[in-house]
């Protein structure tokens, strides 16, 4: 066999998967960093209603990335499937839309 069909099931997948790790871990960072920082606006604000009410659904968004992420990598070490599933996209972007809003109404 030296068709496509052949060449797609010899394919080596390189380091593709160590980079897409990579990734996961640098975006959970950069959420993280979202979380700490809302956080410190939160003790050091105004202490409003709105203000702790954003800082805790983005607390709250922060675990549900984590554990997304977690999945998405124990997944990739154990060679799962090069992309996403369609579940782990969509959370991974309500979590991300999430945090943009509720950061918004933290600065506003």
């Amino acid at each position: 066999m030296t068709g496509p069909a052949a060449q797609r099931s010899a394919r080596d997948p390189g380091l593709q998967p160590e980079r897409t790790r990579m990734a996961w871990r640098r975006t959970t960072l950069s959420a993280s960093v979202t979380a700490v920082l809302a956080v410190r606006q939160a003790l050091h604000g105004s202490g409003s209603a709105v203000e702790v009410s954003a800082t805790v659904f983005i607390v709250l968004v922060w675990l549900a990335f984590l554990v997304v992420a977690h999945r998405r990598m124990t997944a990739l070490a154990a060679g799962g499937t090069p992309g996403p599933a369609p579940r782990t996209a969509l959370a991974t972007a309500l979590c991300t839309v999430a945090l943009a809003v509720f950061a918004m109404a933290l600065i506003g």
